[in-house]
């Protein structure tokens, strides 16, 4: 059964596969980044918003609404990820990776809940990142803002689920896209190693587990996450 998929950050990256992945399989999928997407396709609405831009995000939930009618699945993949220790991080630093993770997520999980609560079902998928358990340092800024988002993901799951929206959180581990480039290779080993299975992430990775959740057979699985790689 086709649905109607909000992706946020999807000009490239896991969110650009997961646009590409939906649409192949017959979904409406409306994307939203800060430039124009290249993208064409009769299902596909692109709109350019800034994620943590609260007025923004009203635009693109109304534009979604008026064209697909509804929006069945949220996927809040908007991020930027930060490398620093906690003594060197200027607030600068804080207050952009904080507006784009924890408030982009916030902002487009509430409004398009509202809409969701008018048809009594909707699928929301967070991402947060194994950064989060492994406490890895360098990335206080960037884990702070995902530890906020599970948390998000399990209070939201609590409040929503009387009205039929289920929420849950994908961790992954570091995928080859550019928001581990600035991660130093050595970073990136250690982390392998921490891992039970040692090896990047793969974007099949994120589609299976993003399958999983959104899927009908999930209806009853809420306020969870799902990290990559085994920690």
């Amino acid at each position: 059964m086709s649905k109607s998929i909000l992706i946020t950050g999807n000009r490239k990256g896991i969110g650009l596969h997961l646009t590409n992945y939906y649409l192949s399989k017959g979904h409406n999928v409306i994307g939203c980044s800060r430039n124009d997407s290249s993208l064409t396709h009769p299902n596909y609405l692109h709109i350019k918003a800034d994620v943590s831009d609260e007025k923004m995000v009203r635009k693109v939930v109304s534009e979604a609404k008026k064209r697909f009618k509804t929006i069945d699945v949220l996927i809040n993949n908007a991020g930027m990820a930060s490398l620093n220790h906690s003594l060197l991080t200027p607030g600068s630093t804080v207050k952009k990776v904080f507006e784009t993770n924890f408030y982009g997520s916030f902002f487009f999980s509430r409004e398009c809940a509202k809409l969701m609560m008018k048809n009594k079902k909707g699928k929301i998928v967070n991402f947060s990142t194994v950064a989060v358990p492994l406490n890895l340092d360098g990335e206080m800024v960037y884990a702070s803002s995902k530890a906020a988002i599970e948390k998000m993901t399990k209070i939201m799951a609590k409040e929503l689920a009387p009205y039929n929206i289920l929420v849950n959180a994908i961790g992954p581990t570091p995928i080859n896209t550019d928001l581990i480039k600035v991660v130093p290779k050595d970073k990136i080993e250690k982390l392998l190693e921490d891992q039970l299975i040692h090896r990047l992430g793969e974007l099949k990775d994120v589609e299976n587990v993003i399958d999983f959740f959104i899927d009908e057979k999930s209806d009853f699985i809420t306020g969870q996450i799902i990290y990559l790689g085994g920690l």
